[in-house]
């Protein structure tokens, strides 16, 4: 194993945790897109390059942009309710 390689192991170590433990849906979501990038450089590191390239595509662009969406979506949602419960 390449120190390369160990670093990019070490700094998944530590994201990981990170993502798990934000509580805030938004943070979480740009936590997500670190650590998905952060996945990315550890496949590149181990000479991976097509898996690498598919992980940027999904983990640090589609994969947040999906739950920053969905989060607009329930928010949405819940003005809705709420107008309708006053309007009563």
């Amino acid at each position: 194993m390449t120190a390369v390689q160990a670093v990019a192991l070490l700094v998944l170590a530590v994201l990981a945790p990170a993502v798990a433990l934000t509580r805030e849906p938004l943070r979480q979501a740009f936590v997500l897109g670190i650590f998905g990038f952060a996945l990315t450089l550890l496949f590149f590191a181990f000479a991976s390059p097509d898996v690498s390239l598919s992980a940027i595509v999904v983990t640090t662009v589609g994969l947040p942009v999906m739950v920053l969406l969905t989060l607009r979506r329930l928010r949405e949602h819940e003005r809705e309710k709420q107008d309708e419960g006053d309007g009563e």
